[in-house]
């Protein structure tokens, strides 16, 4: 699992076996509780394109949206990790807000 950033108290991770699934995106967690499920999974693109939509949530509409833009305005950094995961790199963490 390749940790990408920290936004507020959550933490976005890639994870490498999704490297064959038809959209890009990123699986959200509590960032003090790795070890438990994944509380969102958040698409990035849309047929290579930025394209940044929730695909499922426990979250708040408000905790969504506050993700689904700050995750837009990082997009390009998010996605250069994503594709340093899927090839076995390390990834780099950034706090954003």
């Amino acid at each position: 699992m390749g940790q990408l950033a920290f936004i507020k108290l959550f933490m976005l991770v890639s994870i490498p076996t999704d490297k064959n699934d038809n959209r890009r995106h990123v699986h959200v967690f509590f960032r003090n509780g790795r070890h438990q499920r994944s509380i969102a999974k958040i698409w990035i693109e849309k047929n290579g394109e930025q394209c940044v939509e929730i695909a499922e949530s426990k979250l708040s509409q408000k905790e969504n949206k506050m993700l689904v833009e700050a995750i837009s305005k990082n997009w390009k950094f998010i996605n250069e990790q994503i594709s340093r995961c899927f090839n076995g790199e390390k990834t780099i963490v950034r706090n954003i807000e």
